[in-house]
């Protein structure tokens, strides 16, 4: 729609307010916000599927203590973020539930497509993401620096594919390798970093517990930090569901 019948449409839709309205000003209405054939979107756009990867399958619920993490897999802070966080999602169990999402720094080689690798894996077969997760945790330095300075980016997907098809198995290589030609990858990997970016993340690892931010965002918590935040949480009657320390 161009400038000229936006404006002419609207000035009609301004004079229903003293009259009736008909089925040829819905018709208007819907042309103009709804389905315009030019291409001019107004009001409606394409909301993505819900964002992140949920670790052992657990929902967020009513009555439990959500968190959401935003990692780079080739940050260290992340990788070292993680151990303690997984000590205790273990040590709660059901009580506390996570999704993870991804977070490429632009400031870190080749963090937007170790990140891609993780949607494409998550696609395939949910239980494989965080131990490819973890796989990028514990073999960071293949990904950045001088290991892939002098490399092209066709090189360094394929070193990827590799990575992952070593740490997943064989079965999983072409479907990984046809994951980094499908633009629903690409853009699932760009909406989860803007989505970062809408709720305020900066840097990595970023937490949010039932929605309010962790402070010192982009440094690691240990156990014994978690235990702080999580256990008031997670308490019944003034009983905590845990042991203490």
């Amino acid at each position: 729609m161009t400038v000229e019948k936006f404006a002419a449409a609207l000035s009609g839709i301004v004079g229903l307010k003293e009259r009736t309205v008909g089925e040829e000003d819905d018709a208007l209405i819907d042309q103009l916000f709804f389905n315009d054939p030019d291409g001019f979107m107004i009001c409606q756009s394409t909301i993505p599927q819900q964002d992140g990867f949920w670790y052992g399958e657990k929902r967020a619920e009513e009555g439990k203590v959500f968190i959401e993490a935003f990692f780079d897999p080739v940050c260290p802070d992340s990788r070292d973020s993680w151990p303690p966080l997984k000590k205790a999602l273990n040590q709660f169990g059901s009580r506390v539930t996570l999704v993870v999402h991804t977070f490429p720094l632009p400031y870190h080689d080749n963090a937007f497509a170790t990140s891609r690798a993780l949607h494409i894996v998550n696609n395939l077969n949910t239980n494989a993401t965080y131990h490819l997760l973890e796989a990028f945790f514990e073999q960071q330095d293949q990904f950045y620096n001088k290991a892939t300075f002098n490399l092209s980016r066709a090189a360094v997907v394929d070193q990827i594919v590799k990575f992952a098809t070593k740490a997943l198995g064989n079965s999983y290589r072409s479907a990984i390798e046809s994951g980094f030609t499908d633009t629903k990858t690409d853009h699932a990997t760009r909406v989860g970093f803007k989505f970062g970016c809408l709720k305020g993340v900066y840097g990595t690892p970023f937490f949010f517990v039932n929605g309010f931010p962790l402070p010192n965002a982009g440094s690691a918590l240990n156990y014994i930090g978690w235990r702080k935040v999580l256990d008031p949480l997670v308490t019944k009657q003034g009983k905590t569901w845990v042991h203490t320390l």
